[in-house]
């Protein structure tokens, strides 16, 4: 018998796998962006991590649905262009 304590898992259901990889992608493609996008439109200065976190508080929840809302048109034109296993 196996005396050691049940440790519950933290780890989602596999379900929400899409939500997940949604979630991950857009926060760091947003802040990425927003990184490029702000200093080739105002420059490197003193208040530019501030201008770049500004920026990211909307592109991100953007960035979220868009991927969600792009990943099928992806899924299939992954598929029409990758040869199956």
């Amino acid at each position: 018998m196996n005396d050691m304590p049940q440790v519950r898992s933290r780890k989602l259901r596999p379900k929400a796998t899409p939500y997940v990889f949604a979630f991950y992608m857009s926060s760091i493609m947003a802040l990425l962006m927003c990184f490029v996008i702000t200093a080739a439109n105002a420059g490197v200065d003193q208040a530019y991590l501030s201008n770049v976190l500004k920026a990211y508080q909307l592109a991100m929840p953007v960035a979220f649905f868009c991927v969600l809302g792009v990943r099928p048109l992806v899924v299939r034109l992954v598929a029409l262009t990758v040869h199956p296993h």
